[in-house]
């Protein structure tokens, strides 16, 4: 009986060793089929563009012709627009999420405010381009400039940063609140110097993925009437300006060839800028994940 229940015991063991050696080879597979369509992909817009990234490239406005065709007026619009959004987004999500987690009543509004910003993470770009329209653009008079697309951009991504500033926050332990409430700290001492702190790694993650999402939007910007030639670049945030997506989206629409080799080199910019931004967010996220 003895020597049936070994052997019984050495089959389930072999059984879920098998299982466990087949899941991990599936998860690989499936993690090289991602990177390898990636790479492809990067591979050949990189192909695409090489005859045409170049400086005269980065310092040209949009043209009609495309050797005199540039992306310096979408890049700086770009950046314009980054400066509106990522400030207004950060300072608004990360303020919500400490409310909702550390100030307000535990009952069932504030759930239903919870789950209402859970699902608002989920709704298409275009809607938040139509409230835009409607507020921004419309109701405020502010039309197509700086400051309505930033705006909106910056509502489009609140509710992923302020989802993901909830779970960083809620992922400090209880007892550090306790430890500091009990030695004597006040609510707001124990949310800025020790909650904050402690929970900054994961806020970080969430507008590092925020900001990748609002730099490469296209619908909003499409929706508010932003223009894809504009040979000017915007010198206050009520100007008009251009985008990177709007651009390349320009360019893939005309019917010459060499036009789409234009939009391959858009990309290629559009990708460093986003890496390079990433890579300061990293940085800064890595740093507070050392010292906390």
């Amino acid at each position: 009986m003895q020597l049936i229940d070994k052997n019984l015991i050495a089959k389930k063991r072999s059984g879920r060793l098998t299982l466990n050696n087949a899941m991990k080879w599936i998860f690989f597979l499936c993690t090289m089929v991602g990177l390898i369509v990636l790479v492809t992909l990067i591979v050949d817009t990189l192909m695409d563009a090489v005859g045409y990234l170049n400086m005269d490239f980065l310092t040209n406005f949009s043209s009609s012709r495309v050797e005199s065709a540039g992306f310096y007026g979408a890049i700086i619009g770009s950046l314009w627009l980054m400066l509106v959004t990522v400030p207004v987004a950060i300072f608004l999500s990360v303020a919500t999420a400490l409310y909702l987690e550390e100030y307000a009543p535990k009952n069932k509004v504030t759930d239903f405010i919870k789950i209402n910003i859970s699902n608002l993470a989920g709704v298409p770009s275009v809607v938040f381009g139509l409230l835009g329209l409607a507020i921004f653009v419309r109701a405020m008079a502010m039309g197509n400039s700086v400051l309505a697309a930033g705006l909106t951009l910056a509502l489009m991504i609140l509710p992923v940063i302020v989802v993901s500033s909830q779970e960083a926050i809620r992922s400090v332990p209880s007892t550090v609140r306790e430890a500091s409430i009990g030695m004597g700290a006040t609510k707001w001492q124990t949310v800025s110097r020790i909650i904050l702190p402690a929970a900054i790694p994961g806020i970080i993650t969430g507008i590092i993925l925020a900001i990748s999402r609002a730099i490469g939007e296209t619908a909003p910007l499409v929706v508010i009437g932003v223009p894809t030639t504009l040979l000017v670049t915007p010198d206050g945030l009520l100007d008009s300006f251009q985008a990177m997506p709007m651009q390349i989206y320009a360019w893939i629409k005309m019917p010459q060839e060499e036009f789409q080799y234009l939009a391959a080199a858009g990309i290629i910019v559009l990708l460093a800028i986003l890496i390079l931004m990433n890579s300061v967010a990293i940085f800064i996220r890595n740093k507070f994940s050392r010292r906390y």
